[in-house]
């Protein structure tokens, strides 16, 4: 059975204005890479600021943080929740 699956994306901050939206689902039909979800998420926001704030975004696959890791070998699966959290200034 091929069924397609979802995998929910949530932004912050930043992200959030560039995206224009707070979340958004992907559809996938298994697992994909970060670096894939990635480049689906550049390719659906082409002409935003989007691709330039994801690069340096730190990311979150459920409570697990994956930002040191190569997105190539980070794996998402259907159903997870990806966040794309913006560096925040601070004092």
């Amino acid at each position: 059975m091929n069924e397609t699956q979802v995998i929910r994306v949530r932004y912050w901050a930043a992200a959030r204005a560039a995206a224009g939206q707070a979340e958004e689902q992907v559809s996938v039909s298994g697992p994909i890479s970060l670096a894939d979800l990635r480049a689906e998420l550049v390719s659906r926001h082409a002409g935003t600021r989007l691709p330039d704030v994801v690069k340096v975004c730190s990311v979150l696959i459920g409570e697990r943080p994956v930002s040191s890791e190569d997105p190539a070998a980070v794996e998402v699966r259907p159903g997870d929740t990806v966040e794309f959290l913006p560096p925040f200034a601070g004092g």
